[in-house]
């Protein structure tokens, strides 16, 4: 009979734990605001299909680029417009090869109060609130989405000077969950990522009504792990993320 050693077991034990974190590694991702409900549903997976852990910090899309700028130590940037990491690439900070479009979001005009708004968005015509609240339209592009969608509809003259401008649109949601604010553009993500019974009401803006939201993605040449961050970018575009995804509303290729 063969007989195992208590102190070979644990020296087997910690071959094995140290082979599997050479193997295993973090991605610093930037990743636009509006899609941090999807991240938190996606790390935990990505992780238990690659070993590898994503750490995410949530911003404007603007508001990441600057600090990518400013030597913040990224690997991936996951925007919320094409147009940004287009510009990385341009700039020679990101790798060309690794720009693609991840998700279109959608807007969505949200409340919290379930009988606020209607299904037609005409609550915007009424007189019944004071303040709404949007993105900030020059770093974050569900921000300028809204103001398009309120220009379009011929109602920025009347609601321009009751906005409530959030850094981001996570800080946007904040406003209206808070109650400091009754009503305002946020991604439909977010609203969907909620709990049912704290969903509220809103108003799906019918996506002629501004530019569409295509959110790409980029590797930045500094990343400190390219294979670990390449494995990100496969993972994004596996079933099982792109299921996450559409369930809260976003539209993949």
């Amino acid at each position: 009979m063969v007989r195992i050693h208590f102190r070979q077991l644990l020296t087997a034990f910690a071959l094995l734990l140290a082979t599997a974190s050479a193997s295993a590694d973090s991605v610093n991702a930037a990743v636009a605001a509006n899609f941090a409900g999807a991240i938190k549903q996606l790390a935990p997976l990505f992780k238990q299909q690659t070993g590898h852990e994503l750490v995410p910090s949530f911003g404007a899309t603007g508001k990441l680029y600057a600090q990518i700028h400013n030597g913040a130590p990224f690997d991936v940037f996951l925007a919320a417009d094409a147009i940004t990491p287009q510009k990385l690439v341009d700039e020679g900070q990101a790798t060309a090869d690794s720009n693609f479009i991840y998700a279109r979001g959608q807007l969505a005009l949200w409340s919290s109060d379930p009988g606020y708004i209607d299904s037609e968005g005409a609550v915007l015509k009424s007189e019944v609130f004071e303040r709404i609240a949007i993105a900030s339209p020059k770093t974050a592009p569900y921000g300028q989405a809204a103001v398009e969608v309120m220009t379009g509809m011929g109602l920025w003259e009347r609601l321009g000077p009751k906005l409530v401008t959030g850094e981001n649109i996570a800080q946007t949601q904040q406003f209206v969950i808070s109650g400091n604010v009754p009503l305002g553009f946020i991604a439909l993500a977010q609203v969907l990522g909620l709990p049912k019974n704290e969903r509220g009401s809103y108003w799906i803006v019918p996506q002629d009504r501004y530019q569409p939201i295509d959110q790409g993605a980029v590797i930045l040449k500094r990343a400190k792990s390219p294979t670990a961050a390449q494995a990100f970018f496969v993972f994004l575009k596996s079933p099982e993320a792109v299921a996450v995804m559409q369930s809260l509303g976003y539209e993949t290729k």
